[in-house]
């Protein structure tokens, strides 16, 4: 590969590096580096799956879009028995994914994601959302379409989005594991009276048809 690279640049208007250069060398140091990391991270997969078979929690997190082996490790592990929380927004606050408002007197600031709870879970929650969106045909990618079909260049809207999305993954993981059952694939849609109604799976959808 490259070597391939290499003559590819040779024949372009990219200019060309001597074989025997650092730059050739670092490169080299860096792709070994990651195939690496490459290797480690599929076995401690296949390890995952091997141990984790019968592990009832662990599969139904695996079932959830953007969710894999590792992730589905880092989110029993930081957040524990999910199933003590009663509700999604304990959850929530668990993960710092709720909103705080700050105030002082009578001035009342922005409203903002409080950030109090779990970095780390906070962060695998983040990373999952974002596998999730750049999936096909599921409702984290539907839900960030919605979003910033307006302006898809603007980046406010899209961290706005992320943070939504997050915040689903969230609600999504903590009922898969409260409720004792597989994710379901649903589309929200946007209703005359400006609210957002769930409607039914592509998948219930074709079944049905």
């Amino acid at each position: 590969m490259l070597n391939d690279i290499y003559e590819t640049a040779c024949a372009s208007t990219a200019l060309s590096v001597a074989e025997e250069s650092a730059a050739i060398t670092m490169f080299r140091l860096v792709l070994a580096q990651a195939r690496h990391l490459i290797r480690q991270r599929k076995q401690i997969e296949e390890l995952a799956h091997a141990m984790f078979a019968d592990h009832d929690d662990y599969q139904r997190l695996c079932t959830i879009p953007g969710i894999g082996p590792i992730h589905a490790l880092t989110i029993l592990a930081e957040a524990g028995d999910l199933r003590r929380f009663r509700h999604h927004r304990q959850f929530l606050k668990f993960c710092g994914l709720d909103l705080a408002t700050c105030k002082s007197g009578a001035v009342r600031g922005r409203t903002r994601l409080s950030k109090y709870g779990n970095a780390r879970l906070r962060e695998a929650l983040w990373r999952t959302a974002q596998v999730a969106a750049r999936q096909r045909d599921n409702s984290f990618r539907d839900k960030l379409g919605r979003y910033i079909e307006r302006d898809r260049y603007d980046a406010d809207p899209r961290r706005k989005a992320m943070t939504a999305l997050t915040a689903k993954m969230a609600r999504a993981v903590h009922t898969v594991v409260k409720g004792g059952a597989e994710y379901r694939p649903f589309f929200e849609r946007p209703v005359p009276g400006g609210r957002t109604s769930p409607c039914q799976s592509r998948e219930d959808t074709r079944v049905t048809l």
